[in-house]
């Protein structure tokens, strides 16, 4: 519990600096359902594994009286299964208590833009990669545009000819590859280009499309 205590304090140090109130903390589930449906904050950080009720279950009983709250799901255990569970129970993002607390800062300030987040070191293990699509709960970020450039980047094409091809100045280019490489949650048109394929958000001429049950 001490080391809870100590972790969630730093998180909410870190937030303070970066211009967020943080409107309390709560060491059991029902504290923090209390205290969300009471102060209605924009975000809302939820432990799983608290001593009272798991805190999914917890976050199910927020947004049933909060909708337009967005969820965070915090915890110890790199399980796709837990994951799973959080984003199919409304959670806007997972995120492990080894990512560094500058990664939770953007984490945060992602989902309150919209965006949807994921611990880097599950989706790289693949293993939030499964039929329950959470790639896809990345790739639906992408705008139309967005999967255009993906889908030139893909054939190997240099920003110049994406320029060219799709009408834009290459400043607009750089922008939008950006915004690709953010959604996606990657740090190299490479790597956009390899999760992309494998994970059927765009098809490779010559390769039978990636499909999920």
């Amino acid at each position: 519990m001490e080391d809870q205590t100590l972790f969630a304090e730093a998180i909410r140090a870190a937030l303070q600096r970066a211009g967020m109130e943080v409107v309390g903390i709560e060491a059991t589930a029902r504290g923090g359902v209390d205290a969300a449906l009471r102060e209605r904050p924009s975000v809302v950080l939820m432990d799983v594994g608290l001593p009272d009720e798991d805190g999914i279950s917890a976050g199910r009983r927020i947004l049933e009286g909060m909708p337009e709250a967005r969820l965070l799901a915090v915890t110890a255990m790199s399980s796709r299964e837990t994951a799973d569970r959080a984003l199919r129970a409304g959670f806007q993002g997972y995120l492990t208590k080894d990512t560094s607390v500058p990664q939770f800062v953007e984490a945060v300030t992602s989902i309150l833009n919209g965006k949807r987040v994921a611990s880097r070191s599950l989706r790289r293990s693949g293993r939030l990669r499964d039929r329950n699509g959470h790639s896809g709960l990345l790739a639906e970020q992408l705008t139309p545009r967005e999967r255009e450039v993906l889908g030139l980047l893909s054939q190997g094409a240099k920003g110049s000819d994406i320029a060219t091809d799709l009408s834009m100045s290459p400043n607009t280019v750089r922008t939008h590859v950006q915004s690709i490489l953010s959604k996606l949650q990657v740090h190299s048109r490479l790597e956009a280009v390899a999760f992309a394929v494998n994970n059927g958000i765009i098809d490779v001429p010559g390769r039978p499309p990636n499909r999920r049950a």
